[in-house]
């Protein structure tokens, strides 16, 4: 080859290797594009669901119905091949939130970084309250809806038990998939923690003889008072009624005993009815706990503040707060106070009510 024609050739190699760089810069520019750019068109809470057997084109074309058009599916390709998501994609949900890249949901999907949803169980609430609370839960399968408390105790595995008290209060996180008795499997077994680490720091001289007791009383003090410092003190108080042998004479028992009969006014026929739950005809502690109890109830029954407090009234100026007294004498001076609180509240009410009416 005569010189001449050496530099031609390499001239055209040159121009070859300057299109073939402008050709792979546009590329690498399109695909970094493609890759962090957000992608378009998504709505707050918008998800995708990954299923068992969904391939990378499955996966691009549910993309598309959601209303996506980033990218054909050779760019999808190389960028879950740059990631190591192909092939590794997790079933599961995962969220289409606005801002969302191909690369967010690419790593997000290869890592399994799921949507997760919450439940919570609210301190206070009894069994029927649960029950209607995952029933209306649109996110959770619903498996238990059919099964009376019984079944459902049984199907948690824990045959015979009363159902009442047996769930811990908090929040619990789900994916998309799970059923309203995996959630309860794990309140469950979140209450049985707490319920045995209660026990263990229960006080030496305490009058409970076993951890069901100690439920049942914190369920007791739950429903008495949100005011958590005031838990201690009315544990304190009752655990001193049980050890004398007085009734606990506690409305939130008798309540529990109307069960779907209370009507929200509770009756002075009400506390003389006899019932299992009747702490006013009845001494000792109701059959089983009325509500669920927080971990706050439990560690404030298994170390009740000392005293010689034996009753208490609400203050009665919407606070949730008591009055506590030592005698029946202080006490009955406390019920005056609550009273005249209580009907001047009322008058306040009814005033107000009948201005309302005359403005209209």
């Amino acid at each position: 080859m005569s010189r001449k024609s050496g530099r031609r050739l390499g001239g055209f190699l040159f121009v070859l290797l300057l299109i073939a760089a402008g050709v792979g810069a546009y590329l690498w520019q399109r695909y970094t594009s493609f890759a962090d750019a957000p992608l378009a068109g998504l709505e707050p809470g918008e998800s995708l669901v990954v299923e068992r057997g969904d391939s990378l084109p499955v996966i691009v074309r549910k993309l598309r119905e959601a209303g996506v058009r980033e990218g054909d599916l050779v760019e999808w390709r190389a960028l879950a091949r740059h990631l190591g998501a192909a092939g590794k994609l997790q079933v599961g949900e995962y969220a289409l939130e606005p801002g969302t890249s191909p690369r967010d949901l690419l790593i997000a999907m290869r890592d399994g970084k799921v949507v997760r949803r919450r439940f919570t169980i609210v301190e206070g609430w009894n069994i029927r309250e649960l029950r209607a609370a995952l029933g209306r839960s649109k996110d959770l399968r619903q498996e238990t809806t059919a099964l009376d408390d019984a079944a459902l105790m049984k199907a948690l595995g824990h045959p015979g038990q009363h159902p009442e008290g047996r769930f811990l209060p908090e929040t619990y996180l789900f994916t998309r998939g799970d059923s309203d008795l995996d959630v309860l499997k794990r309140a469950h077994e979140s209450m049985e923690k707490a319920l045995a680490a209660a026990w263990e720091r229960r006080v030496p001289d305490s009058v409970l003889k076993t951890p069901d007791e100690m439920l049942v009383l914190a369920s007791i003090v739950e429903k008495e008072t949100g005011i958590a410092e005031e838990r201690p003190r009315i544990a304190g108080l009752f655990e001193r009624r049980l050890q004398i042998g007085m009734r606990l004479q506690t409305d939130p028992t008798v309540i529990y005993g109307l069960g779907t009969n209370y009507d929200g006014n509770l009756r002075k026929i009400h506390l003389t009815t006899d019932t299992p739950y009747n702490t006013y005809t009845r001494t000792g502690l109701p059959p089983t706990p009325i509500a669920m109890p927080g971990t706050d109830a439990l560690q404030a029954v298994a170390r009740p503040q000392r005293g010689e407090e034996l009753f208490f009234v609400a203050v009665g100026d919407g606070s949730g707060r008591h009055l506590f007294a030592r005698t029946l004498a202080e006490h009955e001076a406390n019920v005056q106070r609550y009273l005249q609180k209580y009907r001047a509240a009322r008058a306040a009410e009814s005033a107000a009510g009948s201005k309302t009416q005359e403005r209209q």
